[in-house]
């Protein structure tokens, strides 16, 4: 028979057998923070954390690049895509701008865009590389993005990233280590009590995704209803059909889960392993999340991850001669999913030809002429002054990137959605839930939906105020220097 330490030499290592949950559980935000929770900002409270004993990692001085000593140091940890990094990004910017020594791991593709940020940047080994590989191919829908989607995206890169991550631990300790809501290689810490590892703060660069008795199951882009009984009576049933229909996802994140000595799921949603991490920064604004009288008490809302702006993108011609008298329709599938026009772009330009208003598109990098010929109310450039492009429109029809979402609502501008792949379903549900804008239920759809939705939206003022009321929450929200906040103010407790 193989003894328990050589079949898991990093549990035995640590200290022998599995040990109580208890010890993996996150530490309880009231330790971090007295007061009330759901996104207001708390005192920290030195008492909770006195009879702690002090952290390993918080007892060495590091040292930046330029060789003098910071007293702090940060390891962020991104899955390959340009939504996961950005927002990370800005949050190492913080961090650095306190002096904080700052550590970026994520894919090769990234490393200038790390780079330039002046963040040292650390390589997801090649089997941990492969989001936007596959990205690039047949994107899946339905439950299919759910099953295959996120074993082939998440779960079977968290292994290898698992191991990078730990290596670089090794090389050098970090007093808290930051990761989006899909890099699931962190996991790795949780097998060893919070004591013993680094601060762990989880990203929420997406719709948020916890289990709650308030909420359907993450991924089918159900919304709440009322009345509340009628509502968890149908999420009751609904999370149980979800935990079968899901089983592949399950069982191969506790397989990996089992690997790496970390606790198992024992029965709960996939998304409920998020809950871990020590706080849950959630990169929105609490009106644009279901309300769950559940959540987490770790849970915080910070909004968007964004700094001001230094768009220095050239205006075509034609961009001046916009009649400010007649509605502006942005029209964009973003920089990612951008590969078919004939998804949202095409069908919308189609939609608003006839229509009394301007179509601007925008191809996310693509060439124009890769468009066929427009009628003459739509302009299209590859890129265009974002911000001000923003300023002078009345609805923005798209494919529902998170982070373009909240641009928009930071404009005030209201949205008809089109995305059923990745996590746009529940991208679009919200939007539908906060009353934004016309979730259009498909990532393909017809010329006549498009139509109505914007002619919906441009005679109802309710769509633009609910994105104003959105807007100025965004505006108000704490971004990453209130996160950076209150990294600090947990790690002095």
């Amino acid at each position: 028979m193989v003894s328990a330490a050589r079949a898991h030499p990093r549990r035995a290592a640590r200290g022998g057998g599995r040990r109580s949950r208890a010890d993996h559980r996150p530490r309880p935000l009231d330790s971090l923070h007295g007061g009330p929770r759901m996104g207001c900002r708390r005192v920290p409270r030195l008492a909770d954390r006195a009879a702690r004993p002090p952290r390993r990692e918080s007892r060495r001085r590091h040292r930046s690049p330029g060789g003098e000593s910071v007293s702090r140091s940060a390891l962020l940890c991104s899955m390959p895509a340009v939504g996961h990094v950005g927002p990370l990004l800005v949050v190492a910017r913080e961090l650095q701008r306190r002096g904080w020594r700052v550590r970026m791991l994520t894919g090769a593709r990234y490393e200038s865009m790390v780079t330039r940020a002046g963040i040292a940047f650390h390589p997801l080994p090649p089997e941990a590389d492969t989001l936007d590989s596959i990205g690039e191919d047949d994107r899946d829908r339905g439950l299919a993005t759910i099953n295959r989607g996120v074993e082939r995206a998440f779960v079977e890169p968290a292994a290898p990233a698992a191991a990078r991550l730990e290596e670089l631990l090794r090389a050098e300790p970090s007093d808290v280590v930051l990761h989006d809501m899909t890099f699931l290689g962190v996991q790795t810490l949780f097998g060893r009590p919070a004591s013993e590892r680094p601060l762990t703060v989880m990203c929420g660069i997406g719709p948020a995704g916890f289990s709650s008795r308030d909420a359907a199951p993450y991924g089918l882009g159900i919304t709440p209803t009322r009345p509340r009984v009628v509502n968890r009576v149908r999420n009751r049933m609904l999370g149980v059909t979800a935990r079968a229909v899901l089983r592949p996802v399950h069982r191969a994140l506790d397989r990996f889960l089992a690997d790496v000595g970390a606790p198992p799921l024992d029965g709960a949603f996939f998304m409920d392993a998020l809950s871990r991490s020590d706080l849950l920064a959630q990169f929105t604004v609490p009106g644009f999340e279901y309300p769950r009288s559940d959540a987490p008490g770790h849970l915080q809302f910070y909004g968007p991850m964004t700094e001001p702006s230094a768009d220095r993108t050239a205006a075509p011609p034609w961009f001046a001669d916009l009649d400010p008298s007649i509605p502006l329709v942005h029209v964009t599938q973003g920089t990612v999913a951008n590969t078919d026009f004939h998804e949202v772009v095409l069908p919308t330009v189609t939609a608003l030809a006839d229509e009394p208003v301007q179509v601007a598109v925008t191809t996310g990098g693509r060439d124009v002429a890769d468009l066929p010929d427009l009628p003459p109310n739509a302009f299209a450039a590859s890129y265009l002054p974002y911000d001000e492009l923003l300023e002078r429109t009345r609805v923005l029809v798209t494919n529902g990137g998170y982070g373009g979402l909240h641009h928009a609502m930071r404009h005030g501008v209201p949205i008809v959605i089109a995305g059923d792949s990745e996590d746009k379903v529940e991208t679009s549900a919200r939007v539908q839930y906060a009353g934004v804008g016309i979730n259009l239920r498909t990532g393909t759809p017809s010329a006549d939906a498009v139509r109505v939705a914007v002619r919906r939206i441009l005679a109802d003022p309710r769509y633009a105020a609910n994105a104003r009321r959105l807007g100025d929450a965004v505006e108000a929200s704490r971004g990453a220097r209130g996160l950076v906040d209150d990294i600090e103010a947990a790690l002095a407790v």
